[in-house]
């Protein structure tokens, strides 16, 4: 099967060796999304809520770009800085996940990349036939 790395263009993929997102057949995985603004800055600094909006933003495009839809979503993973604002981070995916419904899980972490980040999301999808 071939293996096709999607990019975001973060300035880490290249420096740390990932991609945004891997597909192989029906399977892709997207990596831990940070809530990286286009400029390359954190997008929505000290708001939780903001920046897993931005998360998920990336990885809904990261699983467009590698031929998928947010539907074929199985799994996420939510990663946070601290459980005093799970909830909004939880809101922000509920928005997106809903009605598909996922695997999920919530972790807390110590920290990030950045200091000022408070999530990271991942996600693992299989493309129906």
């Amino acid at each position: 099967m071939e293996r096709r790395n999607i990019s975001s263009g973060s300035p880490y993929e290249k420096a740390i060796g990932f991609s945004r997102a891997v597909r192989i057949g029906n399977v892709i995985s997207v990596s831990g999304t940070g809530p990286v603004a286009d400029d390359g800055s954190t997008h929505a600094p000290g708001d939780a809520y903001g920046q897993a909006q931005r998360c998920l933003q990336i990885i809904k495009k990261a699983i467009e770009d590698a031929g998928a839809t947010i539907e074929d979503v199985i799994r996420t993973r939510m990663y946070i800085a601290g459980m005093a604002k799970w909830e909004e981070v939880a809101r922000a995916h509920g928005e997106v996940f809903s009605e598909i419904r996922p695997a999920s899980t919530l972790i807390e972490v110590h920290g990030f990349v950045r200091p000022d980040w408070y999530v990271e999301i991942e996600a693992d999808c299989i493309i129906q036939d």
